[in-house]
C-alpha cells in the first residue's frame, strides 16, 4: 500500500500524518505551534517530523511528502519565502523535508493545498473546473482551472479575502486597504464584529470572548437559539461571503464551487450563505455549492499529502 505523507503547519498546531492513495486519513499526530519565527518554524517543522517516523515508522509506505504552511510558499520550487505576506526568507524547505525522508516532497500554502486535495480525492476530482473556497479563522480560496490548481505569477493566488466588498467602510484591514471581506466572513472578522458592538452581544458571548476570541461557533449556536445580536452578526457574515462567492463565479466561471473551513463546516451557516447566492449568477455553476467531504479538522494534512502525491507522480 502507497502512502504519502502530509505536514500541515497553521498557527496553533502541527498535524503530521500519513495519507492512502485513495484520501484516507490513516493515522496522524498533532504537535503545538506558537513560534513566529520562520526559521525556528522550519527547524521546529523538522524536529517533529523526525519524531513522528521515529515513533509511527512509516518505512518504505510513503512515496512523497507535501507540506501546506501559511504565508508564501513557491510550489514550483519548494520554497517557503515567508511566514505572512511580508518579507521573509526564502527557505529551501521542501528539499530539507525531502533529504530527511528520501522522497519527493512539495510545499503549498494551506488553502491551495486543500484545493488540491479536493481536485485529486474529494469533490473536485470529476471536475476540472472549480473553485474552493476556505472560510475558517481567515478566508482564501484555491482556484482549480482547467484541471490545475493556479498558484500565480508570485504564488500568491487565492488571497480572496483582501476583496473589497465595502469601499465605504472604515474597518482597515491588515492589507492597508479598507473594507475587505475577511474583515466581515472569516473567523477574525465574526470576532472584530463582535468587539465593535460589545455593548449589545450576550453575556455568555462576551464570557466566552475572555480567553482571546469570540468564537464563531458560539455566534451561530446562539443566533439559532434566537439571539438577535448574534443573529445580525451572523447574517453580515452570509452576506460578504455570498457576495465574494458570486463575485469570484463571474470571475472564472466554474462548474462547481466547493466550501470548506470552520464556518462553512457548520450546516446552519452554510444554509444561510447558499440562499442568498443569485440563481442568475451561479445557473452555470452545473455541479453546484457544496461542503468539502473532508472534516475541517483534517483538511490540512489530507491537502498537504496530495502535494506531496503530485510531486511524486
Amino acid at each position: 500500500m502507497n502512502t504519502y505523507l502530509g505536514i500541515d503547519y497553521g498557527g496553533t498546531k502541527l498535524i503530521i500524518g500519513e495519507v492512502r492513495e485513495d484520501g484516507e486519513l490513516l493515522r496522524y499526530r498533532r504537535y503545538p505551534t506558537g513560534l513566529t519565527g520562520q526559521e525556528e518554524i522550519a527547524a521546529h517543522l523538522l524536529q517533529c517530523l523526525d519524531n513522528y517516523v521515529a515513533e509511527e515508522a512509516p518505512g518504505d509506505r510513503v512515496r512523497g511528502a507535501g507540506i501546506g504552511i501559511v504565508g508564501i510558499s513557491d510550489y514550483r520550487n519548494g520554497i517557503w519565502h515567508s511566514v505572512n505576506h511580508e518579507e521573509g526568507i526564502p527557505i529551501p524547505l521542501a528539499q530539507m523535508v525531502a533529504d530527511r525522508l528520501g522522497v519527493p516532497a512539495g510545499i503549498d500554502n494551506d488553502v491551495r493545498s486543500a484545493a488540491t486535495a479536493e481536485l485529486l480525492w474529494g469533490e473536485g476530482k470529476n471536475c476540472s473546473d472549480f473553485i474552493y473556497v476556505n472560510a475558517g479563522t481567515g478566508l482564501a480560496a484555491g482556484f482549480v482551472i482547467d484541471g490545475k490548481v493556479l498558484h500565480g505569477a508570485h504564488c500568491d493566488a487565492g488571497e480572496i479575502g483582501h476583496m473589497v466588498v465595502d469601499y465605504r467602510s472604515s474597518r482597515e484591514c491588515v492589507c492597508g486597504r479598507r473594507g475587505c471581506c475577511e474583515l466581515t466572513a472569516s473567523g477574525i472578522g465574526i470576532h472584530k464584529m463582535v468587539e465593535e458592538r460589545q455593548g449589545e452581544a450576550p453575556a455568555e458571548l462576551l464570557e466566552l470572548g475572555l480567553n482571546g476570541r469570540y468564537p464563531a461557533a458560539a455566534v451561530f449556536r446562539l443566533a439559532r437559539e434566537g439571539d438577535d445580536f448574534c443573529l445580525s452578526i451572523a447574517e453580515e457574515a452570509a452576506a460578504v461571503l455570498s457576495c465574494t462567492i458570486m463575485n469570484l463565479v463571474r470571475m472564472s466561471d466554474p462548474d462547481m464551487v466547493v466550501a470548506g473551513g470552520g464556518l462553512m463546516s457548520d450546516p446552519w451557516f452554510f444554509r444561510r450563505v447558499e440562499n442568498l447566492l443569485e440563481k442568475v449568477t451561479m445557473r452555470h455553476v452545473s455541479k453546484g455549492f457544496r461542503v468539502s467531504g473532508f472534516e475541517a479538522a483534517f483538511s490540512g494534512v489530507i491537502g498537504a499529502a496530495a502535494v506531496g502525491c503530485l510531486k511524486a507522480e
